[in-house]
């Protein structure tokens, strides 16, 4: 049975680290959220450990820089786990061969083809046209307001040829600000379901929790599973995710199904329980925005 809280304080003594969404809950896209900024400088002065996870496709130096832009302080965490470095891992270490076409933003996805230090013998890495890729790196649309449906010309010619696609962004969409987005997993379900075969390393798969726990180790913190909470505002990635890591798991109902919950300020709890019972996923905690 799902609780519905007021505060993150009233259930933060019983956690010594949080995994943390980021779009929808600690941002928008464009500004960070006051109210959720606060809550995690507070549960860090009481000794808490914050890892901000991700499904960005940037590397974790390109997420600091990007949410300081927003209006996130460095003292609201201590680490970062991104989709987009656990699926350099995969990259560099040749998943999807040496030659590979790039979908993406090149201005903002750059940062995805920098060597990572975790691979000790990185394969080298070519951009090129997609018919002479052995395999597709997507980082997101080249057009995040176009129904991922036009890319299915250029799928049908990669399905043919049995190119696999890693996917560094799992989120089918996300809000920036007031609009809503396509993203990487989006592209990545079309594919699927047009007979290919799509590879993903964020939120809810395994491998970016397994980045998450070398995150910690990293500062010398790594809490007992039962001592970790995971927080977003996505059901089928933030819940499912932790649900799969069996961690528990505090929901952003203010977020993407801001409007499935009817969440002014905290969720309707007839609209939120309908919602749970759709999706037959039950998180831990409830709450409309983190605070």
């Amino acid at each position: 049975m799902t609780r519905t809280i007021s505060a993150l304080s009233e259930i933060s003594g019983a956690y010594d680290a949080l995994l943390v969404d980021l779009w929808g809950c600690v941002h928008d896209g464009l500004r960070a959220h006051p109210a959720a900024v606060a809550a995690l400088q507070a549960y860090r002065r009481e000794g808490g450990t914050v890892c901000l996870l991700t499904n960005s496709p940037k590397p974790r130096t390109g997420v600091a820089e990007q949410i300081r832009g927003f209006g996130v302080p460095d003292d609201a965490w201590d680490t970062i786990a991104t989709s987009g470095d656990a699926a350099r891992t995969a990259l560099f270490s040749g998943v999807v061969g040496h030659k590979v076409w790039f979908m993406g933003e090149p201005e903002r996805d750059d940062g995805f083809f920098e060597p990572i230090r975790v691979v000790s013998d990185p394969v080298e890495i070519a951009r090129v046209p997609l018919e002479e890729a052995e395999g597709i790196v997507c980082c997101g649309p080249f057009d995040a307001h176009a129904d991922p449906a036009v890319n299915r010309p250029h799928f049908l010619a990669a399905k043919q040829r049995g190119l696999k696609l890693l996917c560094a962004n799992p989120d089918i969409v996300v809000d920036r600000g007031d609009t809503r987005e396509w993203c990487a997993g989006a592209l990545a379900r079309l594919y699927e379901e047009m007979g290919g075969e799509s590879l993903y390393f964020g939120k809810p798969h395994p491998p970016i929790y397994d980045l998450a726990r070398r995150r910690l180790d990293e500062i010398g913190r790594r809490p007992d599973p039962s001592r970790i909470l995971a927080i977003g505002d996505g059901i089928a990635t933030d819940v499912a995710g932790a649900m799969g890591e069996d961690i528990d798991s505090l929901f952003i109902t203010g977020g993407l199904a801001r409007e499935q919950t009817r969440t002014a300020e905290q969720p309707d709890p007839d609209a939120l329980d309908a919602y749970l019972a759709e999706q037959d996923i039950a998180p831990t905690f409830a709450i409309g925005y983190l605070r």
